[in-house]
This record gives C-alpha cells, structure tokens and sequence, in this order.
C-alpha cells in the first residue's frame, strides 16, 4: 500500500511508525465492521410475517378514517353470486393484489380486510335504519313488533300474503330452510330485545342484524371479558389478569389455572390493550381493543390466511396457494366480510 512506502519520507521514528500503523488498522476494522452490518441477514419465515404485518398495521393507523371510494365501494361489496368459487376468487385476489405480481403481499391482505371490514360495517350502520323505518309501519311508533319484522321476513322469502296473515306458529307449508332461519332469527331477537322482549328499538334492531356494528353488543363482550379474567373486582385487568387462564376443572381440580400461550398474552396486553402503559386495561381499552373496526382484527385474520395458505414459505399468496385453500378463504372476510362476521357472532 502507498502508505507504507510514504512513511519513511515523514521521518517517523519507528515507534511513532507503528502507532499510526495501529491506528490505521483500527480504522479500517471499523470501516469494515460498518460495511458488514449494511448487509441484511435473512429473517426466519415467522420474523417476515410479524414484520410486514407490522408495517401493514402502522399503514392502516397513519389513515384510520381514510374512506373509500365510490369505484372502491363497489369492489368492496360483498358477492351475491357463489356459485362460481373459483372465478369469485381470482377475481378477489386480482383486487387483492395491487401492484399487479400476481402475489398478495401480507401489507396488501391487512389493506384490503380492514377496507373489508370498514366498508361492511359503515354499510350496516346506513342500512340498518333504513330498514328499521320501512320495518316499523304497523303502527309507525319508534318501535319494531316481532310480527312487523316476522311479516317482512315472509314477504322478503316470497311468501304469499294470505299465508302470512292466517299461517300457524309451527309454520307449516314452509320448507325447511326457511322455518329453521325463522328460529336462528327468533334467538337472535331474545338476545338482542333488552327492555322489551316483543319489540326492539332502532339500537337494539342493530344488534339484532348486525351485532358486531353494534356498541350495546360490543360493551356486553367487555362486561364478559371482565367478568372472565377479573379476579379482584376492580372493573379492571391487570396483565397478570388477562395472562392466566382459569378453568373449572372437575371436583379434584376445580379452578385449575391454565397457563397456555402466557407470553404471548401479556406481549398482548402490552402492546394492544393497555394503551397508556399504566399496568390497568379499564372498560374504554377494552372496547376500542374488541371493536371490530381496530385494525389488529384485520391483521390477525392475514396472518392466520397466510400462516394456513403458504405453502412455499416467502410469506406470500399466490393463486394457486389461496385456490388450494378455496373454502378458507371463501369463508375468511377477504371474500365475505358479512357471513364471516355473522358466522362469529
């Protein structure tokens, strides 16, 4: 190196000579060990996956209230036609897929099931009164009857309006499809009417058609949460709380506590329920942490499509891939935000 022949025209003394020489050789090790940490080790399969969904969940949050078009609603919408899965599928998966690589990343899943469900939930809110004006007609008091909403059942079904006036409690005549949705449509109704068990106001006919729309029915899955993991009766969950899982057991072991995925509930905790970090999840953490509209929802049901569905590990979907694994995704709210929803609750 040049250096070397230059040093003795300095006239450094050889003490000198190799002082400069060590300090030269620090400083090419550092450069080195800078140059060495610019290159990117590869991540494990499960690193990807938290990582972009991290990235994915800090995009919807930067844009919170950002609302779609009137061209996106219409894509947005859910399929009436099924019975074509697999061209419904490639065409979902073609929307999915916004930079057009025939993969959908897990930043362009979390996108479009939050759009999903946004869109499904702003829709029920608008269409919920809408139908609870029509409903209420006989007589128009602010009230929904049973038999109001029970006859616009039937009609809606096709059923005839002399059967409707003169049919019988057991609904003979009626196939079997229709009496048993009459029924799934009657326990609904019990669980939702709160002040009166024959009528329903608008809040509570929102409940009954769309529970996860509701905030009635979120607060009573907050009041069910604390009554689960609560032990001390303060109206709050400590991590400790809401890390442990208690069950009763049978009369050897009764209240049995479960310690199953404990580090993963309080990373939870932390990180998604207690959101000023003061140890305590109150009634509002709680709320906004079970609200449908969060975006934590749509990011765990990609993680959990894209944990099921890749076969080849990149932490991608192809069409092939989400074709494989037609009924999951059929079924999952990237397809059909509103059977997903109606299926959980």
């Amino acid at each position: 190196m040049k250096i070397f022949r230059i040093l003795p025209r300095l006239g450094l003394e050889t003490r000198s000579k190799r002082r400069l020489l060590l300090v030269i050789g620090i400083y090419i090790g550092l450069l080195g060990l800078v140059w060495l940490a610019q290159i990117p080790l590869k991540p494990s399969y499960k690193t990807q996956i938290h990582n972009r969904l991290s990235d994915a969940l800090k995009e919807q949050l930067r844009k919170p209230d950002r609302k779609p078009e009137k061209k996106t609603e219409a894509l947005l919408s859910d399929p009436r036609d099924t019975s074509q899965p697999e061209k419904l599928i490639k065409t979902i998966f073609s929307r999915v897929d916004r930079d057009h690589d025939n993969l959908i990343s897990l930043v362009e899943l979390v996108s479009w099931i939050n759009l999903k469900i946004q869109h499904h939930i702003s829709l029920a809110l608008k269409e919920n009164f809408l139908m609870f004006t029509m409903v209420d007609s006989n007589p128009r008091n602010g009230l929904v009857s049973w038999e109001e909403y029970h006859h616009y059942f039937l009609k809606k079904h096709g059923v005839n309006d002399t059967y409707i006036k003169n049919h019988d409690k057991k609904h003979r005549g009626l196939v079997r499809s229709i009496k048993e949705t009459i029924m799934k449509e009657k326990r609904a109704w019990s669980e939702a009417a709160r002040s009166d068990p024959s009528y329903l106001n608008v809040d509570e006919f929102l409940a009954f058609r769309h529970p996860e729309s509701s905030h009635s029915t979120i607060m009573q899955l907050v009041e069910e949460l604390l009554d689960k993991f609560d032990r001390d009766g303060d109206d709050t969950l400590t991590e400790t709380e809401y890390a442990s899982l208690r069950s009763e057991g049978d009369l050897e072991h009764e209240a049995e506590e479960l310690r199953q995925g404990e580090g993963e509930r309080r990373t939870e905790f932390r990180q998604l329920i207690d959101k000023n970090h003061d140890g305590k999840a109150d009634r509002n953490e709680l709320l906004v942490y079970i609200d449908p509209r969060n975006p934590r929802h749509a990011r765990d049901e990609a993680e959990t499509l894209v944990m099921l569905a890749d076969v080849n590990k990149d932490g991608y979907l192809s069409l092939p891939e989400v074709l494989n694994k037609i009924d999951l995704f059929l079924s999952s709210k990237m397809i059909n935000a509103a059977k997903s929803f109606h299926d959980d609750f």
